[in-house]
């Protein structure tokens, strides 16, 4: 990554602008502003979860984790602040990350230069590439490769989620931004496409599954849910 941090493109602060909101960068880095409230993307402060004693606990971890590949791959196919994707690169994964909202993708773009510049969080991004644009045709176009990743992670919003008191105040602001998903099986059907070992989606412990696709098997904590679907071979 460049020493210097990217510029802010005019696409994401004209984003920002048409939902009332601002980016704007100070000591701290690049920020959304509204509402009264301040959000920056802080990869840093997931360092806790990441000690080994801890990340092999993580269901997300639990969930991805592929038997018998030394360097596995993921692509997380709903990028958002980029916290997830941070958990499965300090498992070793190289993960692509797609994010189509240019406010958003803004602030991980940030985020993931800040990371880069922390000597605990270095080698971590290291294997975290950002492709700012629609997933769904990525997932596609991967697909089409020789080589397939090993995990599509799927974290869709969705209405429920949107009006949950346990959304924290500040990342309100993001859903000035975001949309719940329209088509989840338009987003399931690319992740198939992309002939993964696995697809893991992120959901809430009581959610429906994602377009209705019953899951090999799952994972469930008090917050949380992954389900895990398992393609058949012959779909890689």
């Amino acid at each position: 990554m460049s020493e210097a941090l990217t510029e802010v493109s005019e696409e994401a602060m004209l984003a920002a602008s048409a939902a009332g909101l601002e980016l704007r960068r100070d000591d701290g880095g690049l920020a959304l502003v509204g509402d009264g409230m301040v959000l920056r993307a802080d990869l840093a402060r997931l360092l806790p979860r990441l000690r080994p004693d801890r990340l092999g606990r993580e269901l997300l971890v639990r969930a991805a984790r592929v038997r018998g590949v030394p360097a596995p791959t993921a692509v997380d196919a709903t990028a958002g602040l980029g916290e997830d994707a941070l958990l499965l690169a300090a498992a070793g994964f190289t993960v692509t990350l797609f994010e189509k909202d240019p406010v958003i993708a803004a602030l991980l773009r940030d985020a993931l230069e800040r990371a880069a510049g922390e000597p605990q969080l270095a080698g971590i991004v290291s294997r975290m590439e950002l492709v700012e644009g629609d997933s769904v045709a990525g997932l596609h176009a991967l697909g089409l490769r020789d080589h397939a990743p090993d995990v599509v992670f799927l974290d869709p919003m969705f209405p429920e989620r949107t009006k949950s008191a346990a959304v924290k105040k500040k990342f309100q602001l993001l859903h000035h931004l975001e949309r719940p998903c329209e088509d989840e099986a338009r987003l399931l059907d690319a992740a198939r496409a992309a002939r993964p070992r696995k697809i893991v989606v992120k959901r809430p412990p009581k959610g429906p599954w994602l377009a209705g696709a019953k899951p090999s098997h799952s994972l469930a904590g008090k917050a949380v849910r992954y389900d895990v679907l398992v393609p058949p071979p012959s779909s890689r």
